[in-house]
């Protein structure tokens, strides 16, 4: 059975101190491997976000026409 591509390619948990940015989609992967430094922290296949860098983050992602959730 074929899986359905998800309506959102990334989200975002967490809150506080520490975001977790999730990628959904294959595009989202693309988009972590080109766009975030390679030694950034992960989380099993989520990235670490510090809650100041999130903001500017999502704003890249959306300007480039990704979704996040």
């Amino acid at each position: 059975m074929a899986q359905e591509k998800p309506d959102t390619d990334f989200e975002v948990s967490g809150g506080g101190t520490i975001y977790l940015l999730h990628p959904l989609t294959e595009a989202a992967a693309h988009w972590i491997a080109t766009h975030i430094p390679e030694d950034a922290p992960m989380l099993g296949d989520a990235v670490a976000v510090e809650h100041r860098f999130i903001g500017t983050i999502v704003e890249g992602i959306t300007n480039d026409g990704l979704t996040v959730q």
